[in-house]
């Protein structure tokens, strides 16, 4: 249930086959991890905001993944360095990959209201531009960032004229939780800013069970990205909305119940310039079936997909099993044991070798789709 945490790898598993394969044919210089979330409590400064429910046991669910999240970067334990102790913990584990790889750190936009004014209710966690930055800043060999700015904000584009100047490398929303509505007109000149600009908006789609936040979930639906897509900014649809269904809204607000997958799939082949999926969490038991498949055999999709950790996630000990992926095919046994035991001491690393030895129909996801530095750096 628990990541143990352990030190460094040991050299027997460093220099494993298993590993040597994954870095075949891979730049290191290029791989940037493409989504990974700063986690704290706030405990150095930083302004990271905890909604009080996520530390009482009368909200379960909330308190059950904070301990999880705080235990998969490995600062459950630091009292009073929390935020210290997660930063140090994606370093040591950045240690064990090659020079050159990074991560790139997002930060946390707070739920807001529909007059553009913060909902702290509904807000799980916050975390600053500005702490994110300050932590790129910080170790720029290893980290960059991506900010988290509400376009409902009455500054949002000053805020996003300060993340282009300060350095970010896009933007992260989460419609469901921080309620946004991708498909409102009220985005226009937030989707305008970032056009002129070249920033990717990073866009979570589909079901969305890890921050629940305002809880509006038909703002996940793939197709109301398509307003941000018509106005030609690059858009990164994360983990490909894997999970969930959504209504086909091509068939009226009213429209059936269909797959999110589905509907990734219609605009990602539709708009064949700049959209594009990130495969973070399509490893987890709830999303590594038909859609992780698919996605590894479609070798014309693999220009643009682009990976990710979703860190600390791959250190959530419950939500990912190396068994369940070698039960589909996607994983040869043989593999089993050697990414288990390099997960008990880098996640990071387990979750980038375990991508590169998915197999699915003879076909394996490209090089490319871990080199993802040269779309951060266009």
């Amino acid at each position: 249930m628990w990541n143990p945490c352990l030190a460094r790898l040991p050299r027997r598993l460093a220099d494993h086959d298993l590993v040597r394969a994954a870095w075949q044919g891979i730049a290191a210089a290029r791989v940037w991890d493409s989504h990974a979330h700063l986690v704290g409590t706030g405990d150095s400064g930083s302004g990271i905001v905890v909604n009080p429910a996520t530390d009482s046991l009368l909200s379960p669910g909330q308190y059950a993944r904070r301990l999880f999240f705080l235990n998969a970067g490995c600062a459950h334990e630091a009292q009073g360095n929390v935020d210290r102790s997660y930063v140090e913990r994606m370093r040591n584990l950045l240690d064990g990959m090659p020079e050159g790889v990074k991560l790139v750190l997002y930060a946390f936009e707070r739920a807001h209201d529909e007059r553009g004014a913060p909902d702290w209710e509904h807000s799980t966690f916050y975390v600053p531009d500005a702490y994110a930055r300050d932590v790129a800043r910080a170790y720029p060999a290893r980290f960059e960032w991506v900010a988290s700015i509400h376009p409902y904000r009455p500054d949002a584009l000053d805020a996003l004229a300060w993340a282009k100047k300060e350095g970010a490398r896009g933007v992260k929303w989460l419609p469901s939780a921080m309620g946004i509505d991708p498909a409102s007109p009220r985005c226009d000149a937030f989707y305008s800013f970032l056009q002129k600009n070249d920033i990717p908006l990073i866009a979570h789609a589909g079901l969305e069970r890890a921050v629940l936040g305002r809880e509006m979930h038909d703002y996940g639906n793939p197709l109301r990205l398509r307003r941000a897509l018509d106005a030609g900014v690059r858009v990164v649809v994360a983990h490909c909305a894997s999970m969930g269904q959504d209504r086909d809204l091509d068939q009226g607000e009213s429209g059936p119940y269909v797959d999110s997958f589905s509907l990734f799939t219609r605009i990602f082949e539709k708009y064949e310039t700049h959209c594009y999926g990130d495969i973070s969490a399509m490893t987890q038991v709830n999303r590594a079936g038909p859609m992780l498949a698919k996605v590894v055999e479609r070798t014309d999709w693999h220009a643009r997909l682009l990976n990710g950790s979703d860190y600390p996630l791959p250190g959530v000990m419950p939500i990912f099993s190396v068994d369940y992926r070698v039960s589909l095919g996607l994983l040869a046994e043989s593999a089993a044991p050697v990414l288990k035991e390099i997960r008990l001491h880098n996640p990071l690393l387990f979750d980038f070798v375990t991508k590169r030895s998915l197999r699915s129909n003879g076909k394996a996801l490209a090089a490319g789709v871990f080199e993802t530095r040269a779309f951060f750096m266009r």
